[in-house]
């Protein structure tokens, strides 16, 4: 292990002589395999990092994580898809195993956020998983190791200079952790909290009863969330993040995020999206941002006429009926909220996009209010009395 890691800069390109070391003077519990990282791409891979070690410790199960900007644009286990998922994350004819569908998964959240991502992995990096990635554009991976062919289809990307990073998956840091900002040094314990089961015990609406999967899904959204700038929200299902609010001023609009996101992963499993037809040749990501105004119904006449461009047949927009039709199928979403929420308009808007399941931090003046509102909508609501703001 090096004693010190190099990066081409910091933030910012003019930020040169940018450098990563441990404080304590031990050697980085790192590797840089391959490319050279820059101070986003450290920031994005050790947090991302984390989410997924705790995901693969809390739900024993293979996860994965798309990250942007130090947050998760998408995160998941491995659960298997079904054949409209398939086909709405373009993996239809692909032979994935349990890593490859997490990363499936996560990629297929907000694929228009995750391009150029940087990817997280709980496990050691598979052939089948490094090939999937192979055709995503991403800007780097960290993971705990890699099979040797698997390590050199990924070397190939970004003509040589895709950035793998190896971390060491018996390193934990120290429980005190500080930040220097503008000559100020802050010091504070870890954020070392992961849910578990009594995370979930603090019922608070009529409805009580949590299936298995709402388990799950709220421990999935819960990790996410723990790691997403805040303020913020995310919605889970099928064990993946589907919704993410992140770094809003005001709660509800967190949840105003995460919901339009959340529906947009739903529409894109519509069968009129599945089954569109684009010209020979063109890009995915041309094609996912086809997809995209697709559903946009604000789309102006210049965008779609250049977005029909696209097509050997043009698809037929859907209506608004036909949008909330398709949308009324979205049931049994579950929301993790890192803090309290402080109006029912949050639940009012969080409903209309299947959410039935929400654990909050609970605190608020109007935590009876909004609890009335999330019996009024069926919803399970609990109250976990954990903060888990990320800045």
């Amino acid at each position: 292990m090096p004693a010190e890691l190099s990066m081409r800069y910091g933030c910012n390109p003019h930020q040169d002589s940018a450098r990563c070391y441990m404080q304590n003077g031990g050697d980085v519990p790192l590797q840089i395999l391959n490319g050279e990282p820059s101070y986003i791409n450290l920031l994005d891979a050790l947090n991302s990092w984390q989410l997924v070690r705790e995901l693969r410790r809390t739900l024993d199960m293979p996860a994965a994580a798309s990250f942007k900007h130090v947050s998760p644009a998408g995160a998941a286990v491995a659960v298997p898809l079904d054949a409209g998922q398939k086909e709405a994350y373009f993996v239809a004819n692909e032979d994935l195993s349990p890593l490859a569908t997490a990363y499936a998964r996560a990629r297929g959240a907000d694929r228009l956020a995750s391009f150029g991502d940087w990817i997280a992995l709980s496990d050691p990096v598979d052939i089948a998983t490094a090939r999937l990635i192979q055709r995503e554009v991403s800007d780097g991976i960290i993971a705990p190791a890699y099979e040797r062919e698997a390590l050199d289809i990924l070397k190939n990307k970004k003509g040589g200079d895709y950035r793998i990073f190896q971390i060491d998956p018996t390193y934990e840091p120290a429980p005190l952790e500080s930040r220097e900002i503008f000559g100020f040094t802050l010091e504070q314990p870890r954020n070392d909290f992961v849910p578990d089961a009594s995370f979930l015990k603090n019922v608070v609406t009529r409805r009580r009863d949590i299936p298995q999967s709402a388990r799950r899904d709220l421990t999935v959204a819960t990790i996410a969330v723990k790691y997403t700038q805040s303020n913020s929200v995310c919605m889970a299902l099928d064990g993946q993040v589907i919704g993410s609010g992140a770094g809003q001023q005001s709660r509800v609009h967190c949840v105003r995020l995460a919901a339009s996101k959340a529906d947009n992963w739903y529409l894109r499993q519509h069968p009129r999206v599945r089954r569109m037809k684009f010209k020979k040749g063109l890009k995915r990501a041309t094609r996912i941002n086809a997809i995209d105004l697709f559903l946009q119904e604000e789309a102006t006449p210049p965008e779609l006429r250049a977005w029909e461009s696209g097509f050997t047949e043009v698809p037929e927009r859907l209506t608004q009926g036909e949008r909330r039709a398709w949308l009324d199928g979205l049931q049994g979403v579950a929301l993790s909220s890192d803090a309290f929420f402080p109006f029912r308009d949050n639940i009012d808007r969080a409903c209309r996009s299947g959410v039935e399941f929400v654990v909050q931090a609970g605190g608020s003046v109007q935590d009876d209010e909004v609890i009335a509102a999330a019996d009024e909508y069926n919803m399970l609501m609990i109250n976990s009395g954990i903060r888990l703001f990320h800045h």
